[in-house]
Parts: C-alpha cells; structure tokens; sequence
C-alpha cells in the first residue's frame, strides 16, 4: 500500500484552514502537524486575534499537534519558513492552506512551498464561496464569529445557513476572504471532542471588533 505523503496544515483556527484540512485528509494526505503563527509578543494568534491556548485546544481536540510561533508581519516569512525547515525534518513535504481567490495570497504560497521545496495543496481555490460555507455546515462543522469589521452584534454568532444569507446583505466576499470577519473552529468531523467556550468579551481595537474568549474546555 501506498504511503501517505505527511503534510502540515496551515492554521488560523479558523472555518476555511479547518475545512481545508478535512478535504486534504479525504484527498489521502496525511496531517501530521498544524503550523500557527502567532503575534510577535506570543499573546494572540497573528490573523484573528484569538488566545493562543484556543488553537492548542484545538490541536488537542483534534489528535494533531500544533506547532505555534511568535512572528512580526515584518518577520512572518522567515519565521514561517524556518518552522517547516524544522518539519521537513519529520517527514513533512507539503502544506495544506485555505486560500480560496486572492491571487496574491497563492502566489505567496505557491512562491514560499518552492523556496522550501514542498507541495502547496490549496483544497479551497477556486471554488464558490458560498459552496464553501455550505459544505463547513453540512459536513458538521460549528464555528463561532470571533472578529469583525462589519457587525459588532456578529461577534458570537454561528456560521449557519441564516448567517449565510445575512452576509449576501453586504457586497464582500461571503468567506471574508479580504477580513471582513474571522472565525473560531469548536467542532467538526476531523474533532474527537467538542470545545465548549465561555467568559466572551468583546473589544474594539483599530477599527475591528474582536470576541475575547477567556475560558474554553474539551466536552
């Protein structure tokens, strides 16, 4: 039988890094890492501004270790790029991301997997956004809104059908692909146990509102 070829994903703890390392699994890759990177004094995740003991949550919740560095955005490169060197050395050969249209962030990653000479996989690109969140919903996924510059009262909210049709209220990518919201991954088909959050509080800082989640356990 044909070995697995062992990748990292790329993780935000997020709906479209989660869902893209589903649909890696099921093309037959093996996820033997998740790969965050985290703000340069270490105290959130450096995208959506979550606790970074959240995506360890996750990584537990999961079975797959996670990998967490504190990095600029001056020094994100490198300091990505150095952490997968130091994969490589297990074993790794691809990287598992959840890019879906913005050009310029597949042409970094694309740029970035052939300095390290290792396989890009980007699961989502291309496809419909709204096919996208349909399919997080319907394989079982739960997410939560942890970010956003749109809508305060977004913060908390589930990813379901009906926020689904909230969002197409607005001209911007139903995915929020340019940042429009982010969100947090509690639950899925690639969990073996179910994260319950609590202690939320919500904070406005340059121009997005964040949902701070103080406390979150393993069901």
């Amino acid at each position: 039988m044909k070995e697995k070829k062992k990748v990292f994903s790329s993780w935000s703890g997020g709906k479209d890094s989660s869902l893209a390392c589903y649909k890696a699994m099921l093309q037959g890759f093996e996820v033997s890492h998740l790969l965050n990177l985290l703000s340069e004094d270490g105290k959130r995740e450096r995208a959506h501004g979550t606790r970074p003991f959240l995506l360890r949550l996750q990584s537990e919740a999961i079975g797959i270790p996670i990998v967490q560095v504190n990095a600029s955005w001056e020094g994100y490169e490198n300091k990505f790029k150095h952490a997968v060197e130091e994969l490589k050395l297990e074993g790794v050969e691809g990287g598992v991301f959840g890019d879906i249209d913005l050009i310029e962030h597949r042409e970094w990653v694309e740029r970035v997997c052939g300095d390290l000479e290792i396989e890009p996989i980007i699961p989502l690109w291309g496809l419909n956004p709204e096919d996208i969140l349909l399919e997080f919903i319907e394989e079982g996924f739960e997410a939560i809104v942890v970010a956003t510059r749109i809508n305060e009262e977004w913060l908390g909210r589930k990813i379901d059908k009906h926020f689904i049709e909230e969002l197409k209220k607005f001209d911007f990518h139903l995915s929020g692909e340019s940042g429009e919201y982010h969100t947090f991954v509690i639950d899925g088909p690639i969990f073996k146990r179910r994260i319950k959050v609590s202690e939320l509080q919500k904070m406005y800082v340059k121009g997005t509102w964040f949902l701070d989640i103080r406390v979150g356990e393993l069901e």
